[in-house]
């Protein structure tokens, strides 16, 4: 809790880890105990302000594993999700929580038919939950799903009659991913305007806008950003934790002060747990995002990183690397051989760049280092061999 405190105070952008819940709600995901305290372990000692760490109500192994994670001492708060009744909120308590999330819908889709209930009744059942849970001094953020569909007058009661019962802030959910950033700003600020209340964006990724959105939420004013390791959630996923971070670091300047370089060996850890490999492209942590292989591109990068990557490799638990392929120049070459312990000079790395390009052809991909030193080792060969002079001796 200490760590949400002094983010509440220094006016941070408050970060909310969800993997635990809405990561383990992706089709076919299960976490063990031993993962869910690891990976709970490794989000705080990056510096992650608040965990949704499971569903208390659930019981059994769910309600035992989130009772271990409360008994680690981690630095940051520790968030059960519930439902809005007073049975759900008695299970997160009873683990010794610092903070409930109280949900419940609020678009008449979901009221009319997920629920079969009424605004009224939605309504009521909130504020009865909300002030059974302010009574045992717990932090609440009350979260309206779909609220990107509810209609915003209605959303607005809600969110007032939330903060009268003691709600400390309203989870935005975009619960489809059907926001857009520019409809998600002009929302999101009107909403702040008109209700006063911290709200946290909690968007999906249904479009691919999820850490887009999120940060859109932000730029109006939202200080709260739900996100989870690699995206994970229902469907399309989540806005990612390791996206929406750095994002906020390295464009809007916003720093957490969280140990980003350990987001590599984080994403690789939930990406083995969950069982979805973790993609060659994925932005900040994907292996790609320091390879180059562009001729152009792996120039200016040896120049001065700079021209190519925004932030260093080191900043997220990765290498540079320069492949070699089809796209490679000259220049590139003589950098990889020198990994080597070979210095080519111009002249061999031009007359090294056919074969390298025609077998790269050949095999559909990037060379591997043996596969180059085959390739030098054989146009060495060939160079000694026209070099040979069989002209007579002259004995005279």
């Amino acid at each position: 809790m200490d760590r949400l405190k002094a983010g509440l105070e220094n006016d941070d952008i408050i970060l909310v880890d969800t993997t635990l819940r809405d990561g383990e709600q992706t089709a076919g995901v299960v976490f063990s105990n031993q993962e869910k305290i690891r990976i709970a372990r490794m989000l705080a000692e990056i510096g992650v302000h608040q965990l949704e760490v499971g569903v208390p109500v659930m019981g059994g192994n769910e309600k035992a594993c989130i009772k271990k994670i409360v008994g680690l001492g981690l630095d940051c708060s520790l968030m059960g999700w519930n439902r809005a009744n007073i049975e759900d909120i008695k299970h997160s308590l009873d683990c010794g929580l610092d903070a409930v999330a109280i949900s419940i819908s609020t678009s008449d889709i979901h009221i009319e038919h997920k629920l079969r209930s009424s605004r009224e009744q939605v309504m009521e059942s909130m504020v009865k939950a909300t002030e059974f849970a302010k009574k045992h001094g717990v932090y609440i953020s009350v979260n309206a799903e779909d609220a990107s569909r509810t209609e915003f007058d209605y959303l607005v009661k809600f969110a007032l009659a939330a903060r009268e019962a003691g709600a400390d802030r309203l989870r935005y959910c975009d619960t489809i991913g059907t926001l857009e950033p520019f409809r998600t700003f002009e929302v999101v600020s009107r909403l702040i305007e008109e209700t006063g209340m911290d709200i946290e964006m909690h968007t999906h990724n249904d479009f691919g806008m999820g850490t887009a959105t999120a940060i859109a939420g932000v730029k109006a004013g939202a200080r709260f950003v739900g996100v989870t390791v690699n995206g994970l959630g229902e469907r399309a996923g989540n806005a990612a934790l390791e996206e929406v971070a750095m994002a906020l670091k390295f464009i809007f300047n916003k720093d957490q002060d969280l140990k980003t370089q350990m987001f590599r060996e984080l994403c690789e850890y939930v990406a083995r747990a969950s069982g979805r490999i973790l993609p060659p492209g994925k932005p900040i942590v994907g292996d790609n995002m320091f390879r180059h292989e562009s001729g152009i591109h792996a120039d200016g990068v040896m120049k001065f990183p700079g021209t190519y990557e925004i932030f260093s490799p080191d900043d997220v638990g990765l290498e540079r690397q320069i492949v070699i392929g089809k796209h490679s120049g000259s220049k590139a070459i003589m950098l990889k051989f020198r990994e080597y312990g070979i210095e080519l000079t111009e002249e061999e790395a031009t007359d090294l760049l056919p074969m390298i390009r025609r077998a790269t052809v050949e095999i559909k991909r990037a060379l591997f280092d043996k596969e180059l030193v085959y390739i030098y080792e054989d146009f060495m060969h060939k160079k000694y061999e026209k070099g040979i002079d069989f002209s007579p001796i002259n004995t005279d």
